[in-house]
């Protein structure tokens, strides 16, 4: 009988990835907070939550806390998830939704990850949300976190509206691959985007707070 594959096993693989080939850290942030660069921070939070949150990368609080969304705008995502379940402290989200990335390291600085890197790591959160996370209903944090997705909708590209405002009151359909599921092949979620919860996108981040309760009920009447 075949060995059934781990959460452990896979973020292993992850950082075979990384140790293969050389690319940016932020090593010092890396150095400060005592944790290997090459070890992918992939997740935290539960498996069989019905929500799971998608962010672009890690930033040096994410590094020192060795979990994803755990700075100021990953605050603002648990206090709302908390909010939704009237639980307590925001650790108490963890309970309730699986928080990840694009690409579980930090670059340097506050620069996005080229798109080699994250085509790179790409595997890796594909399968974490299509093997091991039980839930259908994603939500993503800013542009580079949505269009993550685009390469599972229907044709590989998402319609005309996720070029638009549009896309905030509406949830896309992606397929994610299934590896090595013969039987079924691919896992259906529902992708509904959000703003990224920076003070700097002027435009969103005030709305933030409302738009993440409307798509958490939106979650809650889904599931």
């Amino acid at each position: 009988m075949a060995r059934v594959k781990t959460t452990d096993q896979l973020i292993d693989e992850a950082e075979a990835e990384a140790r293969r080939e050389p690319f940016p850290v932020d090593a010092p942030v890396y150095e400060k907070a005592e944790r290997d660069p090459s070890r992918p921070i992939l997740y935290a939070g539960a498996l069989d939550a019905p929500v799971a949150v998608l962010a672009r990368d890690l930033g040096r609080d994410e590094v020192a806390a060795g979990q994803p969304l755990i700075g100021a705008g990953g605050k603002l995502v648990r206090a709302g998830i908390v909010k939704a379940h009237g639980a307590g402290g925001l650790e108490e989200a963890l309970r309730f939704a699986l928080l990840t990335n694009t690409v579980p390291f930090k670059p340097p600085g506050n620069k996005a990850y080229a798109e080699s890197v994250r085509a790179r790591f790409r595997p890796f959160v594909a399968e974490l949300l299509a093997r091991f996370w039980s839930g259908s209903q994603v939500l993503t944090l800013g542009t580079e976190a949505f269009r993550w997705f685009e390469p599972y909708a229907e044709g590989g590209e998402f319609p005309a509206s996720a070029a638009t405002d549009e896309r905030f009151e509406t949830a896309y359909e992606c397929r994610l691959p299934i590896p090595g599921d013969a039987a079924e092949g691919f896992k259906v979620v529902l992708v509904r985007p959000l703003p990224h919860p920076s003070p700097l996108n002027r435009r969103w981040y005030a709305r933030f707070p409302e738009m993440l309760e409307r798509r958490l009920a939106e979650v809650g009447a889904a599931v």
